[in-house]
């Protein structure tokens, strides 16, 4: 079962999760560094003040991805590294940082892919108003252009935002991640503005030379007996995003359903053509699909306004640490959705993979489970590039055990497990197998 000549494999992290180093050579705090020390917020108490410490080791760790045969590494850059504040000139040992890493990939043949942000907004921007003020986007922009004037002749690739949902609806509106806001009306403030920070940065990188540049939505299929249902939380979860950067227009029934929450006053003339300029790819971050039914008296999701009468229906499949369902088939019926409704996108899963409780045995984690869920998802995508979607790599999530947001420490999403008490990463079963797809461009069939 072969993918297509030059598909690109590999593996992908975000800088909070990963890097550590919090407070070293002038970073700036994040809305994260704020939140993990709200109590009650983030299990255990947790925070990303060493995480895996990837800021010290990240030859280490970049030796280590070469070892494993990845091709390419997604990651993101850390704003408050580069302004500490979010706004004036640039801190240049935060930049010198990520040149050094950029320099290492491509040293040991490994193609950087650029996220400029995964949710580490500077915590001043946040106490001026974050996403839910015009000017965290314009900000955006600026910060933008001085990541690529320094990291541009060598990083092709770059993804302006990651998962804006989680950022808008977890972050502004459920309050249970960063900055934990409970404002639904400032949710959908977020979701706007982050899509035009998107279109901004944009703009600023393709004046300055960009070849690819695109966005990460993390997107889900939606099913259910109830179709008003299933068009409800769609609407909220994939097309509030993927219509305005893709066609240029918010879905009018998701409109027309936010009016008790919201006016869209702050929509502005010309923001949406600058949203929908033309993307040189989607990355899509798929985990597990959602069903819904309706369901008289539910009270509504907080992560979905506007849910009430709206049954969130957890199947009998098999379930990730996370709780969630493991269906394969749902990667498939993504990618054709998308590429039937929006044709002509380039695709990359950003992200997918899996939590589970794994265990580090006699120097080995037997990870057959995950195993089985990349397994089972690389043939899902394999599928869809046979019914048409034009899919160009696979990222898997997670390069290594992090720092997993409001869950702390605790859920292990890494093909390499790692002992946070002494930083020893030892690569598991699933790494090895993996190395062993990335080698033959596919699978057994």
């Amino acid at each position: 079962m072969t993918f297509p000549a030059g598909f690109l494999w590999g593996t992908a992290t975000a800088s909070y999760q990963i890097e550590g180093a919090a407070r070293e050579d002038g970073r700036g705090p994040s809305i994260w560094d704020t939140f993990s020390r709200t109590p009650g917020k983030v299990v255990g108490g947790h925070t990303g003040d060493v995480a895996c410490d990837h800021y010290h080791r990240y030859r280490e760790d970049v030796a280590m991805m070469a070892e494993l045969g990845m091709r390419a590494y997604r990651f993101s850059i850390a704003w408050p590294r580069i302004q500490p504040d979010g706004s004036g000139p640039a801190n240049p040992r935060g930049l010198d940082f990520y040149e050094r890493l950029v320099d290492e990939l491509h040293g040991h043949g490994i193609t950087p892919i650029v996220t400029l942000y995964h949710w580490d907004l500077p915590q001043s921007l946040e106490d001026r108003g974050g996403w839910t003020s015009r000017e965290t986007a314009e900000r955006f922009a600026e910060y933008a252009a001085i990541v690529y004037g320094r990291l541009g002749d060598r990083v092709e690739t770059w993804t302006t935002l990651n998962e804006p949902w989680c950022s808008a609806f977890l972050g502004y509106g459920a309050g249970i991640h960063a900055p934990g806001r409970t404002d639904t009306g400032a949710a959908f403030a977020a979701v706007h503005h982050l899509l035009l920070g998107h279109g901004l940065a944009t703009a600023e990188l393709r004046a300055a030379g960009a070849r690819q540049v695109g966005i990460t939505l993390n997107l889900a299929p939606i099913s259910g007996s109830d179709p008003e249902a299933v068009a409800h939380i769609d609407g909220l979860q994939n097309r509030i995003f993927l219509d305005p950067v893709l066609r240029g227009e918010y879905p009018a029934d998701v409109v027309e359903r936010a009016r008790r929450f919201t006016d869209w006053s702050f929509v502005r003339d010309g923001d949406l053509d600058l949203i929908s300029a033309p993307v040189d790819l989607l990355g899509i971050n798929y985990y597990s699909p959602t069903t819904v039914e309706a369901r008289a008296g539910q009270p509504a999701n907080p992560v979905h306004p506007g849910s009430e009468g709206i049954a969130f229906v957890q199947g009998g499949e098999e379930k990730t640490a996370m709780g969630w369902s493991v269906v394969p088939s749902g990667l498939t019926e993504l990618l054709t959705r998308v590429a039937r409704d929006y044709p002509g996108t380039p695709l990359v899963i950003t992200e997918n993979g899996a939590a589970f409780d794994d265990v580090l045995a006699d120097g080995r984690v037997a990870d057959e489970r995950r195993i089985a869920f990349l397994d089972g998802h690389f043939r899902a995508a394999h599928a869809a590039i046979a019914a048409g979607a034009d899919l160009r790599g696979y990222l898997v999530w997670s390069l290594m055990d992090n720092f997993e947001w409001a869950e702390g420490y605790g859920k292990r999403f890494g093909l390499v497990h790692v002992d946070y008490a002494s930083q020893r990463r030892v690569p598991k079963d699933s790494a090895l197998w993996y190395r062993e797809v990335i080698r033959n461009n596919g699978l057994r069939a």
